[in-house]
């Protein structure tokens, strides 16, 4: 989704249409009223953004969204009006991803567009984590030990990742209930516990290298 904020409804409207021609939803806010209200029910992909509004304009709107811990890495082009050399140098300043001079060609926007998607996506994590005898590999989501695959519920996978990609360190039950069933989750710490039981087991010799920290918790070390 790709929110636009521009006051010209005809620069707006040829905006969301040739955004939507291409593959991308959009959609379309005069002020920083309406962006702001909509961003409180749906977080954008990226933000196009003039800088003269009616009210508050985009420099503002920039200043508030890199303010917020929600908004401050929400990628930003801005829209800046030809010879306003001291607007674009503020939008950058404030950590603008890019800026397009206006009157722009749509399907200058679109390249521009994609290009600010692909630098600020996270790359896929393709690492392959090896402890011992266990083989995790992230990138196809498979687990093995001594070169045998094991089948892994997902919950079970995540909390065998965690505790490989952080050797040595004690995990606390509430901290690998936290990362692995969410912050919303109502269940006890004893979830854990059974989990790490039948991860064990499907382990076999390698579930020695989960050990338990008594009162605490869990860690993983490779067995000597």
């Amino acid at each position: 989704m790709i929110f636009c904020v521009e006051d010209d409804n005809g620069v707006r409207d040829l905006m969301i249409y040739t955004l939507n021609s291409v593959g991308f939803e959009a959609k379309g806010f005069t002020d920083s009223a309406g962006f702001f209200g909509a961003l409180k029910n749906e977080m954008p992909e990226l933000v196009m953004l003039d800088i003269m509004l009616p009210g508050e304009d985009g420099i503002a709107i920039l200043n508030r969204l890199r303010s917020a811990a929600a908004t401050a890495e929400l990628p930003v082009i801005m829209a800046t009006a030809k010879g306003t050399e001291y607007d674009k140098v503020i939008g950058l300043d404030l950590g603008a991803d890019d800026y397009l001079v206006k009157p722009f060609g749509m399907m200058e926007m679109v390249s521009r567009i994609k290009a600010v998607l692909r630098r600020s996506r996270p790359k896929e994590d393709t690492r392959i984590l090896r402890v011992g005898r266990i083989e995790l590999n992230i990138g196809e989501h498979t687990v093995s030990t001594g070169g045998e695959r094991i089948v892994l519920t997902l919950k079970e996978y995540e909390l065998l990742r965690i505790l490989m990609d952080n050797l040595g360190r004690v995990f606390t039950r509430e901290q690998l209930l936290q990362s692995v069933w969410g912050a919303a989750y109502a269940g006890e710490t004893r979830t854990v516990d059974v989990h790490i039981g039948t991860l064990r087991s499907k382990l076999g010799v390698c579930g020695e290298y989960i050990k338990t920290v008594r009162g605490v918790g869990y860690r993983m070390e490779a067995k000597v």
